[in-house]
């Protein structure tokens, strides 16, 4: 092994360690089942490939791409992690390329509103409640 390779090696990381690292999952089996079902996409030197296996080594320059729930991330690899640390830490860790979240869904205003302090609703009240429940289905 040459000494640029012993380099190169010693710059990358699991990706489903960095993920974990990066705090963008709770647990690091989270992140393993994530990349085993194909969600995370890599881009280095311009070659885009879905990612199988937690095991997959990546390392900075390369570009992430997945989603978790509704929201899409694009990161950039700025560096491998050492440990979880805080927040301010892990986010040291890429670049956040992302597009905005979407709006968030305002909340119907509550339709039935008792006064404060006005005790449990009667079993009227609660039944009017229910009513415009269902309807709002």
């Amino acid at each position: 092994m040459t000494p640029a390779q012993g380099a190169e090696q010693d710059n990358t990381q699991r990706i489903d360690k960095w993920l974990w690292c990066a705090r963008f999952f709770k647990t690091r089996t989270l992140a393993g089942k994530a990349v085993s079902a194909g969600d995370i996409r890599v881009t280095r030197a311009g070659n885009t490939q879905r990612v199988a296996k937690a095991s997959f080594c990546i390392q900075p320059g390369d570009t992430l791409s997945f989603t978790r729930g509704e929201r899409l991330f694009i990161i950039e690899i700025a560096s491998t992690a050492t440990r979880r640390g805080p927040a301010p830490e892990a986010r040291a860790l890429y670049d956040d390329q992302s597009p905005p979240p979407p709006p968030r869904k305002e909340k119907p205003a509550v339709p039935f509103a008792r006064e404060q302090g006005a005790g449990r609703p009667t079993k009227k009240d609660r039944r009017a409640l229910d009513q415009l429940r269902e309807d709002d289905e």
